[in-house]
């Protein structure tokens, strides 16, 4: 058997974070990590496109903690902690220069996220954190005052054990059989699957739109992309993300409503284009797009609407320039599904947190044992926030251990 003196189970980004912080601060505690797989660090490298969105530039803690769906009350004492300043400051110490876009998504300056990985791994490295790869944890055991854990191949022992191993539902059935509650998990951050011929032909059009969960309080705003699955970009997925269990118990078959422009209503919607009506009266209708979406997808709303392609603005009757004011700001479609990307998957879901101390991050039944990252139930919505959840969670347990 294997003894350290801490064993942190995950090699993801919570997992190397906590294990870094740690090991510089305590460098003669010996520390190992031990990854299921072969390579480390996966999520971080498909992360953001390959760029790794590493946190988000929202600095005030209080306005931090609304971009979590799950964990919004229990993350505000640790983001005073180790909030997005902090983490840009840590890898600033460790070399890793970021730089901040116009939605506040925060990458390495490199736009690489194995600029991220390298980081990590050469900070494991010098401060001799033993990184395991290929050890599919087994079992884990409590001995009062020790820790055991078996995989295929080996066995472990440490007094101190974290579990920073993401949304691994084998790793919540152990700690479930240990005595830990878990909240169901059921995904977030997914895409509607659609089919209808308004957007059939339009995969790649974007528009700044918002979109209502019909039958529901669910309402979501930002950019909105069309693919050839459906629908997809942040409007989309914050929707899926706040909406992740009442969608799961929709079994992900609903009905939503997108106004193209955004918060224009039907009656603005109607007055602008009776002024487009009047001013214009001899160009077509399809001719160009007068909103700020590209013209196919104008063109596409407007013969959904009833109008001919060749109709002229002067010739609209008062029933057609209803029916695409209606089609603008109360495009009603049938969602038939999701999709995920099986990579970057999250999920709401996880330990219970009424059963972990977030001035630590420790386990509130077993002491020695602490958590960080996606294991427990909490999740955001997208642009660096769940990576955000990830350091804070490290860093709070890595103090609390040393």
């Amino acid at each position: 058997m294997k003894r350290y003196d801490l064993l942190i189970i995950g090699g993801g980004a919570s997992g190397f974070f906590a294990a870094i912080n740690i090991a510089e601060s305590h460098p003669n505690l010996k520390i190992a990590i031990l990854e299921r797989g072969k390579d480390v660090l996966t999520k971080v490298r498909i992360s953001g496109g390959g760029r790794c969105n590493v946190t988000h530039a929202c600095f005030d803690p209080n306005e931090l903690v609304k971009f979590y769906p799950r964990g919004e009350k229990e993350l505000r004492g640790p983001f005073h902690t180790f909030c997005s300043g902090d983490t840009i400051a840590w890898f600033e110490e460790h070399g890793v220069a970021l730089k901040i876009e116009e939605d506040g998504r925060m990458f390495p300056a490199s736009d690489s996220s194995q600029t991220i990985i390298d980081c990590f791994v050469e900070a494991a490295r010098k401060s001799k954190v033993e990184v395991l790869t290929g050890q599919s944890v087994q079992s884990i055991y409590n001995g009062g005052d020790y820790w055991k854990v078996e995989t295929q191949h080996e066995q472990f022992s440490a007094p101190k054990l974290v579990i920073a191993s993401g949304s691994n539902p084998k790793m919540w059935e152990m700690l479930q059989a240990l005595g830990h509650s878990i909240v169901e998990p059921v995904p977030s951050l997914f895409t509607f699957n659609i089919k209808d011929d308004r957007i059939k032909n339009l995969p790649g059009v974007s528009a700044h739109a918002s979109v209502k969960v019909n039958g529901s309080k669910l309402e979501s705003r930002g950019p909105l992309l069309v693919t050839h699955w459906g629908m997809s970009g942040p409007a989309i997925l914050k929707l899926s993300a706040w909406g992740a269990r009442i969608l799961a118990q929709k079994n992900y078959q609903f009905g939503i409503t997108v106004n193209w422009l955004d918060s224009v209503t039907i009656e603005e919607a109607e007055h602008i284009l009776r002024d487009l009506k009047q001013h214009q009266p001899k160009k077509t209708v399809t001719s160009r797009s007068p909103f700020e979406f590209p013209n196919r997808l104008w063109e596409s709303l407007v013969l959904a609407s009833g109008i001919p392609l060749e109709m002229k603005w002067a010739d609209l009757t008062k029933n057609q320039l209803v029916n695409l004011a209606k089609e603008l700001t109360e495009s009603k479609f049938s969602v038939n599904g999701k999709s995920t990307f099986k990579e970057e998957f999250v999920t709401a879901g996880g330990i219970d947190l009424r059963e972990v101390n977030f001035k630590t991050m420790q386990s509130k039944l077993f002491p020695n044992l602490y958590f960080a990252g996606e294991i427990l139930n909490i999740d955001a919505i997208t642009g660096g926030f769940n990576f955000q959840n990830a350091w804070t969670g490290g860093f709070i347990l890595a103090k609390a251990i040393g």
